[in-house]
């Protein structure tokens, strides 16, 4: 019985900073390099994360964390009715203020991992 030695994975190139935004194809193919799996796979990761966070936002607690990143939360505005209120920028003068249908905002906080890394 021969020991025989596991082959260690290429290592991978080390990661810098990019001129440009990076493609979508890029950070797969970096993610995928520097973990060990194929694209395809780092692809349907993201896309359940994805799927997890619609989930979450939509019909769950309405809050979804990246561990060590950031946090995502989405805040549903009621609408408002169309009023008149005095102009800022003219005293005296009243200004007329459309109405604003109801209305979910996605806010994204930093996490302290986040902070830390800029």
């Amino acid at each position: 019985m021969a020991k025989t030695k596991a082959k260690a994975a290429p290592k991978a190139p080390k990661i810098t900073a990019a001129n440009k935004r990076r493609s979508k194809g890029e950070i797969f193919s970096t993610i995928a390099e520097h973990v060990g799996v194929t694209r395809k796979q780092v692809a349907q990761v993201f896309d359940v994360m994805g799927t997890m966070i619609g989930a979450d936002l939509a019909k769950g607690t309405g809050e979804f964390a990246v561990p060590g990143l950031m946090r995502i939360k989405a805040i549903k505005k009621p609408a408002t009715k169309a009023t008149t209120k005095p102009n800022p920028f003219k005293p005296g003068e009243m200004m007329t203020v459309k109405a604003k249908p109801a209305r979910t905002l996605v806010k994204i906080r930093p996490l302290k991992g986040l902070k830390e890394m800029v």
